[in-house]
Formats: C-alpha cells, sequence, structure tokens
C-alpha cells in the first residue's frame, strides 16, 4: 500500500490481510520486536507506536504485555478506527492519537516502535522524525523500526522487482512487475540501509543493529 491508500475505506479495510501477503515475515517482526523490547522494559511501561493505523503490532504487544500501556499516532482516521477493531478487548490500554510524531504526547516513554511507516518520509523528515521519538524515550529505552530500505545504484532496481514478483499474484506479467517497481520508485523516498542507520545514530541512538532483513525490508533496534 502507498500511502493514498490509508484514506481509502476499502482498502484500509484490506490492510492486515495486504500486509500479511506483502511484508515477508511480518507476524515474526512483531515476535522479533517484541522480544526486542522485552529485554529492557519493565513490565509496568508506557510504550509509544509510532504509525499505529491498523494495530497489528499494538494487539500483538498488548496481548503478550498485560502492563503496559499504549501512545499511538497515525495521520490516517480510516486506520485509527481500524486499530481500535483491531486491538479488540484491548483497546483500553492504547490511547490514540490522530497526526505525526509532533502530535505523539512528551512522555516520557520506556520504548518505542515505528514498523512500515519511515519509507514514506524524505531523508530530511525521516531524520526529525527519529529525533522527535528520542526525545520522548527514558535514556535507555530501546527503538524498534522496520520498513523498506533497499541499497542504492543498479542494484536497486533487482531488489524492488525481487519484491514485486514475491507480492504479485500467480501468473502476473513482467510489465504489471515493472509497473509496481516504477510506482514504488518514484512515490516512495527509500532510503539505503546505510543511510537509514547514519540517521537512527545522527538522531542520538546508539548500539544500532539490524535484526531482520527479507527482500526490501530491514529492521533496526537502537538505545535511546
Amino acid at each position: 500500500m502507498t500511502a493514498e491508500h490509508f484514506s481509502d475505506p476499502a482498502s484500509v479495510a484490506q490492510y492486515g490481510e495486504n500486509a500479511r501477503r506483502m511484508v515477508p515475515g511480518l507476524t515474526l517482526v512483531h515476535e522479533l520486536a517484541d522480544a526486542l523490547l522485552s529485554e529492557a522494559v519493565p513490565e509496568q511501561s508506557r510504550v509509544l507506536v509510532v504509525g499505529a493505523g491498523g494495530g497489528l503490532e499494538l494487539a500483538h504487544l498488548a496481548e503478550h504485555h498485560a502492563g503496559w500501556t499504549f501512545d499511538g499516532v497515525d495521520p490516517s482516521a480510516e486506520m485509527l478506527r481500524l486499530a481500535v477493531s483491531t486491538l479488540g478487548p484491548h483497546a483500553d490500554r492504547v490511547a490514540l492519537h490522530e497526526g505525526y510524531v509532533d502530535d505523539a504526547p512528551e512522555g516520557p516513554f520506556d520504548a518505542a516502535v515505528c514498523l512500515l511507516t519511515l519509507h514514506f518520509l524524505d531523508a530530511e523528515e525521516r531524520g526529525r522524525t527519529l529525533r522527535e521519538i528520542r526525545r520522548r524515550l527514558h535514556p535507555g529505552a530501546p527503538l524498534v523500526t522496520f520498513h523498506h530500505s533497499v541499497p542504492a545504484g543498479d542494484v536497486r532496481t533487482t531488489w524492488l522487482q525481487r519484491w514485486a514478483r514475491f507480492t504479485a499474484a500467480p501468473g502476473t506479467d513482467d510489465e504489471r512487475i515493472a509497473s509496481t517497481v516504477a510506482t514504488m520508485a518514484t512515490r516512495l523516498p527509500i532510503l539505503s540501509p546505510e543511510e537509514d542507520e547514519a540517521l537512527l545514530r545522527d538522531a542520538g541512538f546508539r548500539d544500532v543493529g539490524v535484526f531482520y532483513g527479507a527482500l526490501t525490508f530491514r529492521g533496526w533496534v537502537g538505545t535511546a
């Protein structure tokens, strides 16, 4: 899904199904994020989720940590409505805020998660968003991020093609694959893994490391 789909009710209704189909290992990513946060986050904690629309990661974390409360921020009202539905009985531990990182509470938070979100932001806004997340965290609090991150140069097209083939329906022709790649390349300001990691460090995160990689996706964990 590209950014414009998040305000379309029909597209939003299919978000969970589409996300699991288009993101290799998404359920595993949620499990790994849970494990990484659990290393340092006590059972009575407050967690910030940036890009919380849909509620998939919120639901997973809330289900596994009865003592955690959450603030989730997302610019799409439609996606936030879906998050409430996805959370079900856990919704009473989640405060949802329509907007961007500046609209999130000041905290301080014990951890933060930002999944499938930063690839919608250009380098300048991505760096600013990471700094704002960092500012809202207790010292030593972990941040987990996960999004499209593709090497620069000629190999970028190759990796985008691989992802497009992975997500395509059986029998999709090369022309449709090429169209998908062109859409990704023009609509998403995807950075290289080196650029992404540098932005995390520049924002003040330390001990930055990759915890997951699959096709065009990379996940990082860092400490405030």
